[in-house]
Parts: structure tokens; C-alpha cells; sequence
């Protein structure tokens, strides 16, 4: 039952994710051939901070040459494994957020989406 789900229930594991010394042209272009709004940044496994495409476009053709790291925002939102769903939904609907990381400790386990959320309520209606 979709009240019963959590994180890790509907998280995506494999994530796209870019480094902090990454051109924010190389990772603009991650996120086009992946089809995805937006990439975690990860140092030495942590989490450290998350860059969007909005973020790429509304900083300007210059935000190219410009290193992630200068680009991401690094006061994240985050949740863990255990979260329910219900909150994360909650969280998104407050904030606009459209991806939120799920981590242990500071390393990034995963990634809730909208898409995700969608997806999750879609298999509880068949």
C-alpha cells in the first residue's frame, strides 16, 4: 500500500552525478544525455552539494566555463532511507523541489524525483 512506502522503496540508485571540479558545460551535458533536470554533486563519495538545469540556464551562456562547485547550491534538502513517502511528498509540495538526494550519514544513496513519486502512485492505482 502506497501509505506503507518509503525512500528506498521508490528512490532511484543509480545516479547520475557530477564532481565539484567539473566544467558546468560537462555537467549540463550529463544532464541532457541522461534526460534529467538536475545532478548531485559528489566529493569523495559525500554529497556536497546539487546543480540544475534551471540553475545552468538562469545563471547564462557564461555559467559554462564556470566550474560546478561555483554553480550548485550546497544548502540541500535531504532525507533517508526510512522516510516516508508521504513526507517527501510533503517537502516537495512546500519547497518546489523536484529532486531531493537520500543519503547515509553525508553519502548519497539515492535520489527521489518527481517522477518517482508519480511512478509510485501509478503502480498503487493499477
Amino acid at each position: 500500500m502506497i501509505r506503507n512506502l518509503h525512500a528506498h522503496d521508490v528512490m532511484i540508485t543509480e545516479v547520475v552525478v557530477s564532481a565539484p571540479e567539473d566544467l558546468v558545460a560537462a555537467a549540463n551535458l550529463k544532464m541532457v544525455r541522461a534526460n534529467i533536470g538536475g545532478v548531485p554533486i559528489v566529493k569523495d563519495e559525500k554529497l556536497i552539494g546539487l546543480i540544475t538545469h534551471r540553475d545552468v540556464l538562469l545563471a547564462g551562456g557564461e555559467a559554462l566555463k564556470l566550474k560546478v562547485e561555483d554553480l550548485m547550491s550546497k544548502d540541500l534538502v535531504v532525507v533517508n532511507k526510512d522516510t516516508h513517502l508521504k513526507d517527501i511528498s510533503k517537502i516537495m509540495a512546500d519547497t518546489g523541489y523536484q529532486r531531493i538526494p537520500v543519503v547515509e550519514g553525508d553519502k548519497l544513496i539515492g535520489l527521489i524525483t518527481q517522477s518517482c513519486i508519480i511512478r509510485a502512485v501509478a503502480d498503487y492505482l493499477d
